[in-house]
């Protein structure tokens, strides 16, 4: 008889640890298409403006492009209102599956869009409609990704897991620009192949990507927590309005937080190149291997803060970044402003340890700062609200 319990025991333990991973793979997979795509249209601006965009000034063509970009940002805080309210209500599965099948689909139809010397001025509307479909789904993401890892993960790992989102979005950012940096190199900015068929790779592969993640996410079950919500009638009736009466002050820490994360990770992980090209003499292949050297560290290092963060606590090591962004910034900058390539890439390592120490534990603090009810809705519009106004 006790061997037959334990053997049910290291049954249901097997199974738990399989469903971990598949929420863990889930979670990475949609964070990562989301930042993918974000690093794709970074990175292919240029042939973007050239291919979609009214021709004459080229400069006004790339400011077009950005444009779009800064438009869609503005989808972001609706979206969290609308995938944390449902994520709330209708549960964490339906709405992360449903947000990366929207998400995936806007993202593969920009890579089937008809060019301006084709159909005109309906280029660029697509293409921004099609921005803020992806806006308004992927505000979700993020959010969603950390609720569903955090109430799946193991009280002593929770850091751990949850330093998942943030090294899926790092790893996502890599990928996309060491794609387009192998087509420029291979093919140059304006060959016939980047601007007929090339830029468009990255963004078509966004379908079969967000399809695998849709189907391992409807075939999980919903998270322990929300179950025993569910079971227990606690659900809040408006999710977002007792976050705003209840939870104001939890909020504000939340996007006071989050606001660090955002100013550090777009300047630390995407801007750095453009300034060490335009405000320095760097050459623009050694700013970009710079930072993608920067950008795998930080994929090492963020698994190692998350997991200190089960140990010492989320907020010391919050404290802690917000102490060295502060007094190292200026140091590093005039590091980076010698554009010498060790200096340089001893200044953004330096970064990027700071930054991980703070990005490693943002998406576990947020989930953890709200109760069951309303976690969903709390992470969603303490991220997005922070991301809009301090990082795009």
């Amino acid at each position: 008889m006790a061997s037959s319990d334990t053997a049910v025991t290291m049954h249901s333990a097997e199974d738990e640890h399989a469903t971990l991973r598949r929420v863990a793979v889930s979670s990475f997979l949609g964070n990562f298409i989301e930042w993918f795509d974000y690093a794709s249209y970074s990175y292919f601006a240029t042939v973007i403006a050239l291919v979609l965009m009214p021709p004459g000034d080229p400069t006004v063509a790339l400011l077009e492009t950005f444009g779009v970009f800064a438009l869609s940002f503005l989808m972001r805080p609706v979206g969290a209102f609308f995938w944390g309210h449902m994520g709330d209500k209708k549960g964490r599965k339906w709405a992360l599956a449903t947000s990366i099948l929207m998400m995936s689909a806007a993202t593969f139809v920009i890579g089937l869009l008809p060019t301006y010397e084709a159909v005109g001025i309906l280029a660029p509307v697509l293409l921004l409609c099609l921005r803020m479909v992806q806006s308004f789904s992927a505000s979700g993401e993020y959010a969603g990704a950390a609720t569903f890892l955090a109430e799946y993960a193991p009280a002593n790992h929770r850091g751990l897991y949850c330093s998942l989102v943030p090294a899926s979005t790092a790893t996502g950012l890599l990928v996309g620009s060491t794609l387009a940096t192998l087509m420029f190199v291979n093919f140059g900015h304006d060959s016939a192949f980047v601007t007929e068929w090339g830029w468009r790779i990255p963004f078509l592969l966004a379908g079969p990507l967000g399809f695998i993640a849709h189907y391992i996410r409807t075939k999980l079950e919903d998270s322990p927590a929300f179950k025993e919500m569910e079971k227990e009638n606690k659900e809040a009736a408006h999710p977002t309005h007792l976050v705003f009466k209840k939870y104001r002050k939890r909020l504000l820490s939340s996007i006071s937080a989050t606001m660090v994360n955002a100013v550090g990770f777009y300047l630390v992980l995407t801007y750095l190149p453009t300034y060490l090209t335009s405000y320095t003499t760097m050459e623009a292949s050694q700013a970009q291997l710079a930072t993608d050297i920067a950008l795998i560290a930080y994929l090492f290092i963020i698994f190692g803060a998350g997991t200190l963060s089960d140990k010492v606590g989320r907020r010391r090591m919050l404290l802690t970044a917000c102490g060295a962004f502060f007094v190292l910034s200026i140091p590093c900058f005039l590091m980076l402003g010698t554009a010498v390539f060790p200096v340089v890439i001893a200044a953004e390592l330096i970064m990027c340890v700071t930054l991980s120490l703070n990005d490693a534990n943002i998406a576990c603090y947020q989930a953890e700062m709200f109760p069951t009810e309303v976690r969903y809705t709390g992470a969603a519009l303490g991220s997005n609200l922070a991301y809009v106004v301090f990082g795009g």
